[in-house]
């Protein structure tokens, strides 16, 4: 990721509505949802939500597929984690310990199932 992308999606994510709509997208990975799904559970009008969509999907954070009449948008996972490694890479300067407690952080609530092969 190069510094024109990062600021583009801080830039995106620097507004209530965008960031309510990404971590909603976010939570309703990998299936994603119709925009205007997306515009009834945020309780915000259609066009305006359609502009929300816009700007986050030109910073790269979210993908739109069209699925019959509806539009659905998912959240673009690959581009949160470039995001989040861009912003911590040489976070630590080679002192491990600094960085720790963040990483510990971003362990996911709901690791992978591990599945044996019998």
């Amino acid at each position: 990721m190069e510094n024109g992308q990062i600021i583009l999606a801080l830039a995106a994510l620097a507004q209530n509505t965008r960031l309510d709509v990404f971590r909603l997208l976010v939570t309703a990975e990998p299936e994603g949802l119709p925009a205007g799904e997306v515009a009834r559970r945020l309780e915000v009008p259609h066009n305006t939500m359609s502009s929300h969509l816009s700007i986050l999907s030109r910073a790269g954070l979210v993908r739109s597929e069209r699925l019959s009449r509806s539009i659905v948008y998912r959240a673009d996972l690959d581009a949160l984690r470039s995001a989040i490694a861009f912003l911590l890479k040489d976070c630590c300067g080679g002192r491990p310990e600094i960085c720790a407690p963040l990483l510990a952080e971003l362990t996911p609530c709901c690791p992978p199932k591990v599945t044996t092969d019998a």
